[in-house]
């Protein structure tokens, strides 16, 4: 059984180990029975029906969480906590019902009512942190679970030390996908006519629907940007054509260097292939492909994110030496160029950003985590 959702974050990384998983049995002549327990309005029901797993749901509540404890005292957060007692029940039928052998949660609101059921029901747990720190319902289920997976190092200190003195590093899972792409194919599918093998290729991106505070950031410092790079620009749906007014007043030259679209599809691997900096978000699962794939990086987090964990997700990079990190007030236009400038135009500090990013990443992240998931369903692990 699977829970975990409401974001990508969270239901990209279940997704992954679940195919990994059925890989790995497949290999041995074996299959997988899973069942994905979330709520109607996550991404994880979407995701569960495009891929053919079977699904159901359970109420839950969101706690909006703020630095003044009294302000959590509102008629959204105790009407929600309201609804968790009934998710634990209905999550208790269901695991009750279907008897799995070992339930993963990779945490996401709709975690809580479902590992609550596991350990009512005596099912075996496996918890899974994507972040650098633990999210809320992670810190729930840590001590009751019976393994912990994390994606840092760093994370173990900040768990129980009865749970750290077992707690497994697998990295976080990301898609099999991003290891497949090939530079030149990126410049071919997105028709970039003028680009500059010279020059070096800045992926800007901040996330499917974009980020207008990335994107004005990026389009203050345009001109000057493509007299260093080439530029591939994933804006957002709704920024496209304020993005393409301004370059349609550049030069031929530096205008010829620009790629800007709303949405990249089944040419990310080729683009992030492409990218010789990433100038992005700092979510879980960014950081997690940037450094399973060695990329320097420009993070930008988003503030505030749950727990400020995009923060520091963005510090740890940065203090490992693989990516700048432009924090609350650095987040400006200014403070971009002084970040990137360094960066484009030295070959050897690329090098130096994207050796510190690599030995950050776990590429074979998915197969750990799987790893983790057979002993303790087969009996050999855990407390």
């Amino acid at each position: 059984m699977v829970t975990g959702g409401g974001t990508g974050g969270h239901t990209y990384p279940a997704l992954t180990a679940v195919r990994t998983m059925e890989a790995v049995l497949g290999r041995h002549g074996a299959s997988l029975d899973v069942l994905w327990v979330g709520t109607t309005e996550g991404l994880e029901a979407r995701v569960a029906s495009a891929e053919g797993i079977a699904f159901k749901t359970v109420p839950t509540g969101k706690l909006r969480r703020s630095s003044n404890p009294l302000k959590m005292l509102n008629a959204q957060n105790m009407r929600d906590l309201g609804r968790v007692p009934k998710g634990v029940v209905e999550a208790r039928a269901i695991a009750a019902d279907y008897k799995a052998d070992v339930i993963l949660s990779t945490g996401g609101y709709v975690a809580v009512p479902v590992g609550l059921a596991a350990r009512a029901t005596k099912t075996k747990l496996v918890v899974h942190e994507q972040t650098v720190r633990l999210g809320l319902a992670n810190r729930i289920l840590a001590r009751s679970a019976t393994s912990v997976a994390v994606s840092s190092e760093s994370t173990l200190k900040l768990l129980p030390d009865q749970v750290a003195a077992s707690a497994v590093v697998t990295g976080n899972p990301v898609r099999p996908a991003i290891f497949t792409g090939h530079p030149s194919k990126a410049v071919a599918a997105l028709g970039m006519a003028g680009y500059a093998g010279h020059l070096p290729t800045v992926y800007v991106t901040g996330g499917a629907q974009g980020s207008e505070q990335i994107n004005d950031m990026v389009r203050e410092n345009l001109p000057w940007l493509l007299s260093v790079a080439n530029v591939v620009h994933q804006c957002g749906p709704n920024w496209v054509e304020k993005s393409r007014q301004l370059a349609a007043n550049l030069p031929a030259e530096l205008r010829a260097r620009y790629w800007v679209d709303g949405f990249v599809g089944s040419e990310l691997p080729d683009v992030l292939a492409l990218a010789s900096v990433v100038v992005s978000r700092s979510g879980a699962g960014t950081i997690s492909e940037l450094t399973a794939l060695g990329k320097p990086s420009v993070l930008v987090p988003l503030v505030p994110s749950a727990g400020d964990e995009q923060e520091h997700n963005a510090l740890y990079l940065e203090q490992a030496g693989a990516a700048v990190a432009l924090v609350r007030e650095r987040a400006s236009a200014g403070e971009l160029r002084r970040a990137l400038e360094p960066v484009l135009t030295s070959g050897e500090r690329r090098e130096a950003m994207a050796q510190a990013a690599r030995a950050l990443g776990k590429p074979d992240a998915a197969m750990r985590l799987v790893e983790v998931l057979l002993s303790v369903a087969l009996g050999e692990n855990g407390r």
